[in-house]
This record gives C-alpha cells, sequence and structure tokens, in this order.
C-alpha cells in the first residue's frame, strides 16, 4: 500500500488516490487485502474497539473536533499515513457526492471458521446468500445489539467489506466476527461442536415464541428472493414459524433475523432451555 508518514494530496490523478479509489472494488480489496470506511463516528467506534486505520483520510477543510485529533493520534502511534486532501477528491474516493470528512483504510479481517470461538458467544448470526450490502450491515447491527458473537456468510454473499456494507453496520463490523464458508465446510464444522441450529421456516416448525432454544444458538436466514433451499432448512436442529397478520407473506431477510435472535435473547436470559 502506498504510504508515507503525512502529506497533501491535491491531484485526482495521484496513486494513492487511485489506490483508495480501487477499494470501491471487490477484487482490488481481496488483493490488497484492505477495505474503506467512512464518518467520524464509525472510524471513533473502531478505534474504541481496538482497530487503527492504517491510513486516514481526510479533508483539508473540516470542523475540529477532539474525535478526529484521537484518530490523528492514535494513527500517528501505530505508525500509520495521515493523508489530507480536498473534498471532492474525497467525493471519488468514497463514491458519494456529499462525503464525511474522514474515511481510514483498514486491513481485512481473517474470516476463516478457524477464528470462530463458538463459546465466546450464546448467540450467532448466518446468512446464506445474502446479496443486500445493507441487509448484510444490518444484520451486523442486530449481532451487536444482542451480543452476538458475529456473522457467518455462507455461500455466496455480498462482500462484508464493501463499502456500503460497512456503512449499514454502523461500526458494528469492528465488535463482530466475521466467517466466510460454504455450506458443506459449514455444517461439519458446526456439527463438530456444541451449537443448535435454527432457521424461520414454514415446514414442521413451531411457533417462534414457545421454542427451546439452545445455547450456542446459530440463526440462519436465507437469500432475500428465494429463501433457503430445502436442504438446509432440513439441515436444522429447529425450524420456527413467525405469524403473518397482514398481506405480506415473509419479513426482510434481516429483519426476520433480528426478530429471531431477540426472541433467542429472551429465551435464554430466561432459561427456557
Amino acid at each position: 500500500m502506498p504510504g508515507a508518514p503525512r502529506r497533501l494530496i491535491t491531484g485526482f490523478s495521484n496513486p494513492t488516490v487511485k489506490f483508495l479509489r480501487s477499494l470501491r472494488d471487490k477484487k482490488h480489496r481481496r488483493r490488497e487485502g484492505r477495505f474503506l470506511a467512512e464518518g467520524l463516528r464509525l472510524l471513533t467506534d473502531a478505534r474504541e474497539s481496538g482497530f487503527v486505520p492504517e491510513m486516514l483520510v481526510m479533508a483539508d477543510r473540516r470542523d475540529p473536533h477532539p474525535l478526529t485529533d484521537a484518530l490523528e493520534q492514535a494513527v500517528e502511534s501505530a505508525g500509520g499515513t495521515i493523508v489530507e486532501t480536498t473534498p471532492e477528491i474525497l467525493s471519488k474516493i468514497t463514491g458519494k457526492d456529499n462525503p464525511q470528512a474522514i474515511a481510514g483504510v483498514f486491513r481485512a479481517f481473517d474470516t476463516s471458521l478457524a477464528a470462530i470461538e463458538r463459546d465466546a458467544a450464546p448467540i450467532w448470526l448466518v446468512a446464506q446468500a445474502l446479496r443486500d450490502p445493507g441487509n448484510l450491515g444490518t444484520m451486523l447491527r442486530t449481532g451487536d445489539a444482542v451480543g452476538a458473537g458475529g456473522l457467518i456468510l455462507i455461500d455466496d454473499c455480498t462482500d462484508p467489506f464493501a463499502v456500503e456494507a460497512v456503512r449499514a453496520s454502523m461500526g458494528a463490523i469492528f465488535t463482530q466476527r466475521i466467517a466466510q464458508a460454504r455450506w458443506d465446510e459449514f455444517l461439519p464444522w458446526l456439527r463438530g461442536g456444541p451449537g443448535q441450529l435454527v432457521a424461520a421456516s414454514l415446514r414442521d416448525a413451531v411457533p417462534y415464541r414457545a421454542a427451546p432454544y439452545a445455547a450456542p444458538c446459530f440463526i440462519l436466514v436465507g437469500n432475500e428472493s428465494r429463501g433457503l433451499p430445502a436442504n438446509y432448512e432440513s439441515a436444522c436442529d429447529l425450524r420456527v414459524t413467525m405469524p403473518m397478520r397482514g398481506r405480506a407473506d415473509s419479513l426482510n431477510a434481516a429483519v426476520a433475523g433480528a426478530v429471531l435472535a431477540y426472541e433467542v435473547l429472551a429465551s435464554l436470559e430466561r432459561g427456557d432451555s
């Protein structure tokens, strides 16, 4: 990654600008092993969770703020790079017409199943073929809210390090473990230790508020339009159904995951299992 301790960039053709813009593309993120996060609140959440950006990019015309000062100090102490540039160039980097005045480059996390410690939390979220980065970010936020250990992405999901997913996570990408695997990797891993696999379903399902949940509980949601494949549902330890009182026949994937996660949390706290 190009870098120097601190500098000012004013040209759109600068190699660092090209590098930063490339991080909006999944292929380049994977090649570099880096991702981009934007906004003072999000970067502050990262710092408070123990993650300091390797490169801090700031608009040269910005309001002073003590949290910005704290980020600068953290990056300098870690030996990172601080770049100042124009708001126009920052807009090109982030792809937003009205970007926030600060962004950071982080090293991508280890997303192997081996990095997951299943006993570290009573709840884990699992998403299969999730395609919308907003839904992915929302699931990370839900996980943070319910004290889940993290989010396991099964099969071909949207990239958790996409700018849109990172933004939608509202900082939860730095508090939640993320793993990526194929179904035929995940299921043997799950069965290699304790873990109850639960999914919302209409097949041989029990009401979600009367179900016998057990920790660690892995809550599985499917693709936004297709739901879960039948064989994935069959492999679950528990299938639950949520009442639909209106015309809709299903909930948004991330919403369904949130409703179920809070019910699991309440059940485990009551000691129902």
